[in-house]
């Protein structure tokens, strides 16, 4: 029997984006390098390769999000436990919407995602630096 999906992902995009914050791309270029703002990537590795990244930006990989964020989580990291606003991207702002809700629903404040993501960024030329491919 097939599955009924009731809550597809343009209902939970949203929802997501009727309760959090979204930057444009033009405003988030004048936050970058700011030091009460962390950017937070969270395209996977292979993107990164392929495609650069911000420069600054704290990777998070998409997956881990919920277990970084907690400090009481073993896998917490300390770039989450800062006194600062949170810009979440990916590649075109769907997994960003995503996250930034559920980080806020975390009690991770303030939090918002960038507008069309790393996608939108590239486009209006916004600084990119490459990441080297790790050597197997």
């Amino acid at each position: 029997m097939p599955q009924t999906i009731t809550r597809g992902y343009k209902t939970l995009l949203d929802e997501a984006n009727a309760k959090i914050r979204t930057v444009p791309v033009t405003e988030a270029m004048s936050l970058h390098g700011r030091e009460d703002v962390v950017f937070v990537d969270l395209r996977d590795p292979r993107e990164l390769e392929r495609e650069g990244r911000i420069p600054g930006a704290v990777h998070c990989p998409r997956g881990m999000l919920e277990f970084w964020i907690d400090p009481e989580s073993p896998y917490h990291k300390p770039a989450f436990a800062q006194d600062k606003t949170y810009l979440f991207f990916c590649a075109a702002g769907w997994r960003s919407a995503l996250s930034a809700a559920t980080a806020q629903d975390m009690g991770l404040k303030p939090v918002a995602h960038m507008e069309g993501g790393f996608t939108a960024w590239k486009k209006v030329g916004g600084a990119i630096e490459s990441t080297e491919p790790k050597k197997t």
